[in-house]
């Protein structure tokens, strides 16, 4: 009997070609295992075989998506997988979405089952989780051997089209998928056990989990507009010509800080968008249309507030998970608060 074939997905680092430095080496294949893959295969059955392992740079990835996928397709589907594995990316955003990305391709393209594993906080679970099996991993490599318990019996069920069983027994993230099935007990039994085990103040499992919604109280007013610092953080996808932090045109996973210390407006020669959200014809022409730093300044020379803040802070808010968004709003945060800035005007599209 032939083995069952998977091909594998890692980045550069787990590759071991290098770290940030080679975030943009572009996508190859090799034949064979490398990196996790020693350790999923020694969790596999005899029967199943890693023929080839795709490999791409996060960077490179992030900033080419369309043609990255494209190309990295065509290497794959030359190996006939039964199936395909993308990392697992633990924590790390760029390579948890590029996992996602290409796993959902392979499935969608090339019709085979896919998994992927990432830590609950990575923004590929929040982007993803709805189109694939994500594996529940802990925030760093140190809980690979943990992950690949979870994630190897699932890769043989999924290559040889075997029922998956829910999230907390299999140890994937919840998808939000509800399959009916027959129960041992009626509802009111259930129910009525349910509410015993809270009256007693006993751990029980609710029928139908409700989601958790982050809930932030609204900021005490400014008390004296005029001599407030203002500050602007924009989701438009503002930066310098040349986008030098890299910023994602959608799904991103950082974002950048710029001067405009002594600037009055932003000239189109030394700002542009990279957002791949709207049509960026007419902010390309004119960047103050999303950071309004004509506009401020005037404002601030007529005293309307106090002063403002000499960095304007940018990302791309199409595509992005909110765990990504939630990590860039607590690290700006952090930083207006230690320079004493009182508000800030959140600029969108």
């Amino acid at each position: 009997m032939a083995k069952y074939r998977i091909v594998h997905y890692v980045n550069q680092f787990f590759a071991g070609i290098g770290g940030e430095e080679k975030a943009d080496h572009k996508p190859e294949i090799r034949e064979g295992i490398l990196g996790p893959g020693v350790a999923i295969k020694a969790n596999l059955s005899d029967d199943f075989e890693i023929v080839a392992t795709a490999i791409c740079g996060d960077n490179y990835y992030g900033e080419n998506l369309d043609e990255a996928t494209d190309t990295l397709i065509e290497m794959i589907k030359k190996y006939k997988p039964d199936v395909f594995v993308a990392g697992p990316a633990f924590n790390a955003g760029r390579y948890g979405v590029a996992c996602g990305t290409i796993a959902k391709a392979v499935e969608e393209r090339l019709q085979i089952p896919v998994i992927t594993a990432a830590y609950a906080e990575n923004p590929g679970v929040d982007m993803f989780r709805k189109d694939l099996i994500i594996v529940k991993t802990g925030d760093s490599a140190a809980s690979m051997k943990k992950v690949v318990k979870s994630l190897c019996p699932l890769i043989e069920k999924l290559a040889k089209h075997e029922e998956v069983l829910g999230p907390e027994i299999e140890g994937y993230h919840e998808r939000g998928i509800r399959v009916n099935y027959f129960a041992d007990e009626r509802g009111s039994e259930r129910a009525i056990k349910m509410l015993v085990k809270k009256l007693k103040g006993e751990e029980f499992e609710t029928d139908l989990p409700m989601p958790k919604f982050d809930r932030v109280a609204p900021a005490k007013p400014v008390e004296n507009m005029k001599k407030a610092k203002i500050a602007v953080v924009t989701s438009g996808g503002i930066v310098p010509t040349g986008n030098p932090d890299h910023i994602e045109s959608s799904n991103a996973t950082k974002y950048g800080a710029y001067s405009i210390e002594g600037m009055q407006k932003l000239s189109p020669d030394d700002f542009t968008t990279i957002h791949g959200g709207y049509d960026r014809q007419f902010v390309m022409e004119n960047p103050n249309l999303v950071v309004p730093l004509d506009v401020l300044r005037e404002l601030e020379k007529e005293g309307e507030f106090g002063e403002l803040y000499n960095t304007f802070f940018a990302t791309t808010g199409t595509g992005t998970a909110t765990g990504s968004a939630a990590k860039f709003g607590d690290a700006i945060g952090k930083t207006l608060i230690d320079d004493h800035v009182d508000a800030v005007i959140l600029v969108s599209t």
